[in-house]
């Protein structure tokens, strides 16, 4: 086998271990994760699918897409951290391939693995993909609808509309009505050729995949979920009505920059001229700018809501990168960022436990250099090679 077959195989191998790997090795995180996976435990104790249940009460804060995964983990027989994690990992290696292969019909091989690779290595993508919460799932469905979407608008493909709208479906269950505000790039690429999208089959696939869920817990639970659910956990967040996790507006600028670390100095392709010349790549900026726009203006901010929005930026960084002339700059740029890693480690504990302005930064070591160093350097005679050989 060539070099250059072994190299996708190599890179799925790489991304697996990279997903996978240390899925036990904290135990589960936070106040959200503790909570959503005893959710999902009772779930398959009682074998009640329809009301979230925490401590004896109904839950209605998330709908039931990630509990239903951590008790499908339970019911094959999983520990306590692997039952609600590994089948939040294995959405995400799904994603990564379906993702890799939907770019590549889109934009060419070249583009669709430098994405791939962008994404799957991505702190914001990998840290997601290891904890039971609904982002990544609903992230997954949701990208999938709007990648297939965008093949729609290539092809004109009558069976994809309705593929998208029950995958659409499936992100409503992960995380409510935010998945339909985040479609609305698709359906401004669909204004042409709207009734595409509202003929029965798209639509009846989307309310099969929906409703049964809402209707059943409607039915069951009546005023006391729809208050909580849409009034509290949906309005009431977005419009400050009740402020949880209250930040300025331009929070998400620096999360964004982090999200894809150490990728972040291919930021600056996104800029280069000529990189939106066609309606796919235009796509790909109302879906990340449409998104940023919703977030940064809702009172409540958390790092994970930019999740949607990195499919749709390593695309652009991806095609950005395939096209740019200074490849082997900002490629060097992004391993010598390697040399922040020790850095963040040191830091990251205390600063999740005290806050950033009251943690100390660690003892500074000559090595940590080589760790950026050596990184950019292969970096940038592997690139100055390949361009030679092209």
């Amino acid at each position: 086998m060539s070099a250059r077959r072994w190299k996708a195989p190599a890179a799925g191998a790489a991304l697996c271990v990279l997903t996978l790997y240390g899925l036990t090795a904290a135990g589960l995180v936070g106040p959200d994760e503790p909570r959503y996976a005893s959710i999902g435990r009772e779930m398959a104790r009682s074998g009640d699918w329809i009301t979230p249940t925490l401590w004896g009460q109904a839950w209605f804060e998330k709908p039931p897409l990630v509990y239903w995964l951590t008790a499908l983990g339970h019911l094959a027989g999983l520990g306590p951290e692997l039952a609600p994690r590994l089948p939040v990992a294995l959405v995400s290696l799904a994603f990564l391939f379906f993702y890799y292969r939907a770019l590549r019909r889109l934009f060419g091989p070249r583009s669709a693995g430098i994405a791939t690779a962008i994404l799957g290595t991505s702190p914001g993508w990998v840290a997601f993909s290891q904890v039971a919460v609904p982002d990544l799932p609903m992230t997954a469905a949701f990208s999938a609808a709007m990648l297939l979407g965008l093949r729609w608008h290539a092809t004109g493909s009558k069976r994809l509309p309705a593929v998208a709208a029950g995958l659409l479906g499936v992100a409503v269950l992960g995380k409510g009505l935010v998945p339909l505000v985040l479609s609305l790039p698709l359906i401004y690429l669909a204004r042409r050729r709207w009734r595409d999208w509202v003929s029965p089959v798209p639509v009846l696939t989307f309310a099969a995949v929906t409703l049964p869920w809402y209707v059943a817990c409607t039915l069951r639970h009546g005023s006391p979920f729809l208050a909580e659910f849409f009034g509290r956990h949906h309005l009431e967040r977005f419009f400050g009505g009740e402020t949880l996790h209250p930040q300025p507006f331009w929070f998400y600028l620096p999360v964004l920059a982090a999200a894809v670390f150490p990728w972040t100095p291919l930021l600056a392709g996104l800029f280069q001229k000529n990189l939106y010349r066609d309606p796919g790549r235009r796509f790909l900026l109302l879906w990340l700018g449409f998104g940023f726009v919703f977030f940064s203006a809702s009172s409540g901010k958390l790092p994970g809501y930019l999740l949607p929005l990195l499919p749709a930026l390593a695309a652009l960084l991806g095609l950005a990168a395939a096209e740019a002339r200074n490849l082997r700059w900002l490629l060097a740029a992004s391993a010598g960022l390697l040399v922040l890693i020790p850095l963040i480690a040191g830091l990251l504990p205390q600063a999740l436990a005290v806050g950033l302005s009251r943690s100390r930064a660690p003892e500074w070591h000559w090595w940590w250099i080589a760790l950026g160093g050596l990184p950019a350097a292969a970096v940038w005679l592997l690139e100055t090679r390949a361009k030679r050989e092209a």
